[in-house]
């Protein structure tokens, strides 16, 4: 099950970095591609606001 990022994200590009299979894409509110995904939470671990949940 993929991980989402939810409104509360501020689109500071922690996450980006951390993604090892580059599913995360930049926006107004990042968005994570749910079929390129692989579960491991590193984006959640680094979140500072903590905007990204498993789905």
């Amino acid at each position: 099950m993929a991980y989402v990022i939810n409104d509360d994200c501020t689109a500071c590009g922690t996450c980006i970095d951390e993604c090892p299979v580059e599913a995360i894409s930049e926006g107004d509110i990042y968005k994570i591609d749910p079929d390129v995904c692989t579960d491991c939470g590193s984006c959640a671990d680094v979140c500072p606001v903590e905007a990204i949940h498993p789905a």
